[in-house]
């Protein structure tokens, strides 16, 4: 073993079926990273616990560990629980040295992984309910809930890119607790919107008495709405590319890696949906307009552009200077919801 350790930090559970989890995850990313010794550890409710796992890394030959939280967003455990622990360990044992790394944050694997949990509930409710489009379908994402509106959003924003990944009718996120809307008023609110099937997925890595109650109250509200077919996707728990994640945090750490959000950008990498932009040529849309002024480029431009940017509409008309530019096609332009600009409102605004 190097003297380079990893030490993998989770929350803990009362649910022994939450601990194996995560164990196994460990293991998983004992199989991906062989050339580091590796242990996990809680902040409560489980043991070992996380000053136990250091302590053996350590006792192992370990001078440093790279730290990293197997959560999915950061909230308080991630931003200040699981960094008191390493603080006040690291006080007491200061012989080695502990990094800690980053939660998974929205990732493209992550979204990858979870679209694949949809797409397989969406596949067996297909063969075993009968085949509903998913123009029909609505996807209520759950998140964990937490009393940080940034940990919040971005729940919202997994819900909007699998949604508008997959070209679902629609998209609601709902949370397990702390915040609002929780699951049985949310999918209430859902089920008045008239889609034939409303899609649950827990955006968890693991089991616990927190999914347990979704699905639970996934079934309250479907008993009582039977005309709507309600289906329960799995959680993560330990896919492929919940490992790699785990894996990329631990390198980023290493690399003192340059975090900016290119990493979500359609043009580098496989966003979900928008798959067929990568590598594409980067270029402004705007250039035709720049250094216009408001009051010119109303008057030169009010022919062309009330849909503008609606990127479905043709861009072969004359602006005057010659250009000519192309959209690529949106994914789901057949989308029965839209995409089309808002129009002018009768005031001309």
């Amino acid at each position: 073993m190097t003297e380079t350790a990893v030490m993998l930090c989770g929350h803990g559970s009362r649910d022994e079926g939450a601990v194996r989890e995560f164990a196994n995850v460990a293991d998983r990313m004992r199989e991906k990273l062989p050339q580091y010794d590796l242990e996990h550890g809680y902040l409560e409710f489980a043991t070992p616990i996380i000053r136990e796992g250091l302590d053996k890394l350590i006792d192992r030959g370990a001078k440093r560990i790279l730290a990293v939280p197997g959560m999915l967003f950061a909230a308080g455990h991630a931003k200040n629980d699981i960094p008191s622990v390493l603080n006040t360990y690291m006080a007491q044992r200061p012989e080695a040295e502990i990094i800690y790394g980053r939660e998974l944050a929205i990732d493209l694997k992550m979204l990858r992984a979870a679209g694949d949990r949809v797409a397989e509930a969406e596949r067996q409710a297909n063969a075993e309910l009968g085949e509903v489009s998913r123009h029909d379908t609505l996807l209520a994402v759950v998140g964990r809930g937490s009393s940080d509106s940034d940990a919040n959003s971005n729940a919202a924003k997994v819900m909007r890119m699998l949604w508008e990944g997959r070209g679902y009718g629609w998209g609601e996120t709902l949370y397990s607790g702390v915040t609002f809307p929780l699951v049985e008023p949310g999918l209430e609110h859902a089920v008045r919107l008239g889609f034939k099937r409303i899609i649950v997925f827990p955006y968890f890595l693991f089991t616990g008495i927190l999914v347990r109650r979704i699905y639970d109250h996934t079934d309250i509200v479907a008993a009582r709405h039977p005309e709507v077919q309600f289906v329960k996707a799995p959680y993560l728990n330990d896919h492929p590319l919940v490992v790699d994640t785990l894996a990329e945090r631990v390198q980023e750490i290493l690399d003192g890696a340059n975090l900016m959000n290119c990493q979500m950008c359609k043009y580098r990498e496989q966003v979900l949906g928008f798959e067929d932009e990568v590598g594409l040529r980067q270029e402004s849309h705007h250039h035709h307009v720049e250094g216009i002024g408001t009051g010119e480029a109303e008057h030169s431009h009010s022919h062309s552009h009330d849909h503008d940017h609606d990127h479905g509409h043709d861009h072969s008309h004359d602006h005057g200077k010659g250009h000519d530019h192309h959209h690529h096609p949106y994914p789901h332009a057949d989308h029965p919801l839209g995409p089309v600009t808002l129009p002018k409102t009768e005031d001309g605004s």
